[in-house]
Protein backbone atom coordinates (compact mmCIF):
# COMPACT_ATOMS: atom_id res chain seq x y z
CA UNK A 1 0.00 0.00 0.00
CA UNK A 2 0.98 3.80 -0.27
CA UNK A 3 1.57 5.82 2.24
CA UNK A 4 0.98 9.60 2.13
CA UNK A 5 4.12 11.49 3.07
CA UNK A 6 2.39 15.30 4.55
CA UNK A 7 4.51 17.21 5.88
CA UNK A 8 2.67 20.43 6.89
CA UNK A 9 5.16 22.71 8.09
CA UNK A 10 6.32 23.20 4.66
CA UNK A 11 3.04 25.17 4.07
CA UNK A 12 4.23 27.67 7.00
CA UNK A 13 6.46 30.40 5.46
CA UNK A 14 8.73 30.80 8.87
CA UNK A 15 9.60 27.20 8.45
CA UNK A 16 10.77 28.21 5.15
CA UNK A 17 13.99 29.45 5.26
CA UNK A 18 15.16 29.78 1.70
CA UNK A 19 12.04 31.04 0.84
CA UNK A 20 12.35 33.95 3.65
CA UNK A 21 16.02 34.51 2.76
CA UNK A 22 14.76 35.15 -0.78
CA UNK A 23 12.49 37.29 0.28
CA UNK A 24 14.51 39.49 2.67
CA UNK A 25 17.46 39.72 -0.44
CA UNK A 26 16.52 43.42 -1.96
CA UNK A 27 16.24 43.26 -5.90
CA UNK A 28 19.27 45.18 -7.35
CA UNK A 29 18.89 46.79 -10.75
CA UNK A 30 20.36 45.10 -13.22
CA UNK A 31 23.97 46.99 -14.48
CA UNK A 32 23.50 48.96 -17.39
CA UNK A 33 25.95 50.81 -19.79
CA UNK A 34 23.84 53.70 -21.07
CA UNK A 35 25.76 57.06 -21.37
CA UNK A 36 22.54 59.03 -21.30
CA UNK A 37 23.26 60.80 -17.65
CA UNK A 38 26.59 61.68 -19.39
CA UNK A 39 25.47 63.05 -22.05
CA UNK A 40 22.71 65.34 -20.54
CA UNK A 41 24.87 66.78 -18.30
CA UNK A 42 27.59 67.54 -20.72
CA UNK A 43 24.91 69.68 -23.06
CA UNK A 44 23.98 71.54 -19.80
CA UNK A 45 27.39 72.28 -18.84
CA UNK A 46 27.90 73.74 -22.52
CA UNK A 47 24.11 75.52 -21.78
CA UNK A 48 25.30 77.19 -19.04
CA UNK A 49 29.20 78.02 -20.70
CA UNK A 50 27.41 79.38 -23.56
CA UNK A 51 24.87 81.78 -22.08
CA UNK A 52 28.41 84.12 -20.66
CA UNK A 53 29.74 83.79 -23.51
CA UNK A 54 26.97 84.52 -25.14
CA UNK A 55 26.42 87.72 -23.54
CA UNK A 56 30.48 88.91 -23.36
CA UNK A 57 30.19 88.85 -27.61
CA UNK A 58 26.69 90.87 -27.57
CA UNK A 59 28.48 93.24 -24.77
CA UNK A 60 31.42 93.36 -27.15
CA UNK A 61 29.58 93.90 -30.25
CA UNK A 62 27.22 96.59 -28.38
CA UNK A 63 30.34 98.47 -27.24
CA UNK A 64 31.93 98.20 -30.77
CA UNK A 65 28.64 99.81 -31.81
CA UNK A 66 28.67 102.72 -29.54
CA UNK A 67 31.93 103.78 -30.25
CA UNK A 68 31.11 103.71 -33.94
CA UNK A 69 27.86 105.96 -33.10
CA UNK A 70 30.44 107.99 -30.73
CA UNK A 71 32.69 108.40 -33.83
CA UNK A 72 29.90 109.68 -36.16
CA UNK A 73 28.42 112.22 -33.09
CA UNK A 74 31.99 113.40 -32.65
CA UNK A 75 32.64 113.54 -36.99
CA UNK A 76 28.91 115.51 -36.50
CA UNK A 77 29.49 118.05 -33.82
CA UNK A 78 32.91 118.80 -35.72
CA UNK A 79 30.69 119.84 -39.00
CA UNK A 80 28.14 121.48 -37.24
CA UNK A 81 30.81 124.12 -35.43
CA UNK A 82 32.15 124.57 -38.24
CA UNK A 83 28.69 125.04 -39.76
CA UNK A 84 28.27 127.51 -37.12
CA UNK A 85 31.98 129.55 -37.67
CA UNK A 86 30.50 129.82 -41.26
CA UNK A 87 27.03 131.39 -39.93
CA UNK A 88 28.94 133.22 -37.71
CA UNK A 89 31.13 134.86 -40.29
CA UNK A 90 28.31 134.66 -42.68
CA UNK A 91 26.10 137.19 -39.65
CA UNK A 92 28.97 139.10 -39.37
CA UNK A 93 29.33 140.43 -43.17
CA UNK A 94 25.35 140.75 -43.40
CA UNK A 95 25.47 143.15 -40.24
CA UNK A 96 28.67 144.90 -41.87
CA UNK A 97 26.21 145.38 -45.07
CA UNK A 98 23.34 146.51 -43.05
CA UNK A 99 25.10 148.93 -41.07
CA UNK A 100 26.35 150.22 -44.47
CA UNK A 101 23.17 150.42 -46.08
CA UNK A 102 22.03 151.86 -42.72
CA UNK A 103 24.32 154.51 -42.88
CA UNK A 104 23.30 155.22 -47.04
CA UNK A 105 19.86 155.29 -46.48
CA UNK A 106 20.07 157.48 -43.30
CA UNK A 107 22.22 159.98 -45.30
CA UNK A 108 19.54 159.67 -48.31
CA UNK A 109 17.03 160.47 -45.36
CA UNK A 110 18.81 163.63 -44.51
CA UNK A 111 19.33 165.44 -47.86
CA UNK A 112 17.30 168.20 -48.19
CA UNK A 113 18.10 169.36 -52.09
CA UNK A 114 18.67 173.25 -52.21
CA UNK A 115 16.46 173.06 -55.48
CA UNK A 116 13.54 172.16 -52.70
CA UNK A 117 15.24 174.73 -50.30
CA UNK A 118 14.97 177.46 -52.60
CA UNK A 119 11.65 177.02 -54.36
CA UNK A 120 10.48 177.03 -50.62
CA UNK A 121 12.34 180.27 -49.64
CA UNK A 122 11.07 181.90 -53.09
CA UNK A 123 7.29 181.07 -52.41
CA UNK A 124 7.80 182.07 -48.79
CA UNK A 125 9.28 185.87 -50.28
CA UNK A 126 6.75 188.49 -48.93
CA UNK A 127 6.52 191.93 -51.11
CA UNK A 128 8.55 194.55 -49.56
CA UNK A 129 11.75 191.90 -49.38
CA UNK A 130 14.31 191.66 -52.34
CA UNK A 131 16.84 188.82 -51.76
CA UNK A 132 20.36 189.25 -51.97
CA UNK A 133 22.24 186.30 -51.07
CA UNK A 134 21.22 182.82 -49.60
CA UNK A 135 24.89 180.69 -48.52
CA UNK A 136 25.58 177.88 -46.00
CA UNK A 137 28.38 179.06 -43.96
CA UNK A 138 31.18 176.71 -42.91
CA UNK A 139 30.20 174.89 -39.96
CA UNK A 140 31.76 176.19 -36.50
CA UNK A 141 30.78 173.50 -34.23
CA UNK A 142 33.05 170.81 -32.52
CA UNK A 143 32.44 167.15 -33.43
CA UNK A 144 30.37 165.29 -30.76
CA UNK A 145 32.62 163.08 -28.43
CA UNK A 146 32.93 159.41 -28.88
CA UNK A 147 31.04 157.72 -26.22
CA UNK A 148 31.91 156.79 -22.72
CA UNK A 149 33.79 153.36 -23.09
CA UNK A 150 31.69 150.52 -21.61
CA UNK A 151 31.84 149.37 -18.25
CA UNK A 152 33.24 145.83 -17.36
CA UNK A 153 30.92 143.25 -18.24
CA UNK A 154 28.47 145.58 -20.20
CA UNK A 155 27.78 145.72 -24.00
CA UNK A 156 28.74 148.77 -25.61
CA UNK A 157 26.66 151.67 -26.72
CA UNK A 158 24.98 151.55 -29.93
CA UNK A 159 26.81 153.71 -32.70
CA UNK A 160 24.80 156.72 -33.03
CA UNK A 161 23.13 157.08 -36.94
CA UNK A 162 25.27 158.87 -39.29
CA UNK A 163 24.86 162.43 -39.78
CA UNK A 164 25.20 164.43 -42.49
CA UNK A 165 27.43 167.41 -41.25
CA UNK A 166 25.92 171.11 -42.25
CA UNK A 167 26.53 174.16 -41.47
CA UNK A 168 24.13 177.03 -41.10
CA UNK A 169 22.38 179.25 -43.84
CA UNK A 170 22.30 182.74 -44.10
CA UNK A 171 19.53 184.76 -45.96
CA UNK A 172 20.18 188.15 -46.65
CA UNK A 173 18.45 190.90 -48.39
CA UNK A 174 16.93 194.32 -48.48
CA UNK A 175 13.26 195.18 -46.80
CA UNK A 176 11.09 198.36 -47.06
CA UNK A 177 10.79 198.11 -43.01
CA UNK A 178 11.44 196.12 -39.86
CA UNK A 179 7.67 194.90 -40.28
CA UNK A 180 8.52 193.10 -43.68
CA UNK A 181 11.58 191.35 -42.07
CA UNK A 182 9.58 190.40 -39.14
CA UNK A 183 7.15 188.81 -41.41
CA UNK A 184 9.62 186.85 -43.67
CA UNK A 185 10.97 185.48 -40.66
CA UNK A 186 7.69 183.89 -39.40
CA UNK A 187 6.86 182.61 -42.81
CA UNK A 188 10.73 180.91 -42.89
CA UNK A 189 9.84 179.29 -39.68
CA UNK A 190 6.52 177.88 -40.97
CA UNK A 191 9.11 176.37 -43.72
CA UNK A 192 9.41 172.19 -43.42
CA UNK A 193 12.77 172.49 -44.50
CA UNK A 194 14.02 175.04 -42.12
CA UNK A 195 13.93 174.31 -38.17
CA UNK A 196 11.86 177.28 -36.73
CA UNK A 197 14.05 176.64 -33.25
CA UNK A 198 17.03 177.76 -35.10
CA UNK A 199 15.64 180.23 -37.40
CA UNK A 200 16.57 183.71 -35.82
CA UNK A 201 17.53 187.73 -37.30
CA UNK A 202 20.80 188.29 -37.10
CA UNK A 203 21.71 191.77 -38.65
CA UNK A 204 19.16 194.42 -39.39
CA UNK A 205 19.68 197.79 -39.82
CA UNK A 206 18.17 200.84 -41.25
CA UNK A 207 20.21 202.68 -44.41
CA UNK A 208 18.84 206.44 -45.12
CA UNK A 209 17.96 207.40 -48.57
CA UNK A 210 20.56 208.07 -51.25
CA UNK A 211 20.19 210.92 -53.88
CA UNK A 212 20.63 209.54 -57.38
CA UNK A 213 22.80 211.68 -60.00
CA UNK A 214 20.71 213.84 -62.09
CA UNK A 215 20.64 212.71 -65.66
CA UNK A 216 22.06 214.32 -68.22
CA UNK A 217 19.24 214.41 -71.40
CA UNK A 218 20.34 215.75 -74.56
CA UNK A 219 18.07 218.61 -75.95
CA UNK A 220 17.83 219.75 -72.20
CA UNK A 221 19.28 223.44 -71.28
CA UNK A 222 22.96 223.41 -69.12
CA UNK A 223 22.81 224.15 -65.65
CA UNK A 224 18.61 223.42 -65.44
CA UNK A 225 17.60 223.20 -62.02
CA UNK A 226 16.59 218.96 -62.79
CA UNK A 227 14.63 217.72 -59.47
CA UNK A 228 16.38 215.55 -57.19
CA UNK A 229 15.90 212.34 -57.24
CA UNK A 230 16.86 209.69 -54.31
CA UNK A 231 16.13 205.92 -53.28
CA UNK A 232 13.97 205.59 -50.25
CA UNK A 233 15.38 204.49 -46.81
CA UNK A 234 15.71 200.41 -46.63
CA UNK A 235 16.45 198.16 -44.11
CA UNK A 236 19.03 195.73 -44.53
CA UNK A 237 18.85 192.16 -42.95
CA UNK A 238 20.34 188.77 -42.26
CA UNK A 239 18.26 185.74 -41.12
CA UNK A 240 20.57 182.77 -39.79
CA UNK A 241 18.67 179.02 -39.76
CA UNK A 242 19.56 175.74 -40.02
CA UNK A 243 17.96 172.57 -41.73
CA UNK A 244 15.20 170.69 -40.23
CA UNK A 245 15.68 167.37 -38.19
CA UNK A 246 13.01 165.82 -39.97
CA UNK A 247 13.43 162.95 -42.04
CA UNK A 248 13.52 163.43 -45.79
CA UNK A 249 11.09 160.51 -45.80
CA UNK A 250 8.44 161.99 -43.75
CA UNK A 251 8.69 165.27 -46.42
CA UNK A 252 7.77 163.53 -49.39
CA UNK A 253 4.68 165.12 -50.69
CA UNK A 254 6.61 168.93 -49.74
CA UNK A 255 9.72 168.04 -51.82
CA UNK A 256 7.57 166.25 -54.54
CA UNK A 257 5.48 169.52 -54.89
CA UNK A 258 9.23 171.80 -54.66
CA UNK A 259 10.64 169.82 -57.94
CA UNK A 260 12.45 167.12 -56.03
CA UNK A 261 11.27 164.19 -57.67
CA UNK A 262 14.58 161.87 -57.80
CA UNK A 263 15.22 162.07 -54.23
CA UNK A 264 11.72 161.14 -53.82
CA UNK A 265 12.22 158.52 -56.38
CA UNK A 266 15.02 157.18 -54.42
CA UNK A 267 13.43 157.33 -50.83
CA UNK A 268 10.09 154.86 -52.11
CA UNK A 269 12.84 152.54 -53.27
CA UNK A 270 14.54 152.45 -50.35
CA UNK A 271 11.37 152.16 -48.48
CA UNK A 272 9.98 149.18 -50.72
CA UNK A 273 13.51 147.03 -49.74
CA UNK A 274 13.36 147.54 -46.30
CA UNK A 275 16.36 149.92 -45.74
CA UNK A 276 14.03 152.83 -44.51
CA UNK A 277 10.88 151.85 -41.97
CA UNK A 278 8.05 153.29 -43.23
Amino acid sequence: MYSLDINFLNDRPEYKPDAASARAKPRTAAPSDSRQPLIMGGVAFLLLSAIPLGLWLFLQSRNADLEQQGIDLDNQIGNLQNLQKQLGSLNTEISQVRNETGALATVFNQIKPWSALMQDIRARVPRGIQITEVKQLPLSQAPAPPPPPPAAGQPGAPAPPAVVPTGPIQISGIANSFSDVNDFLLTLKNSPFLNPAETKIAVSESKPGTPLAPLNIPGEQAGANLATTEIPPVVTFQIQTILSPTPASELLRDLELKGATGLVTRIEALKKKGVIQQ
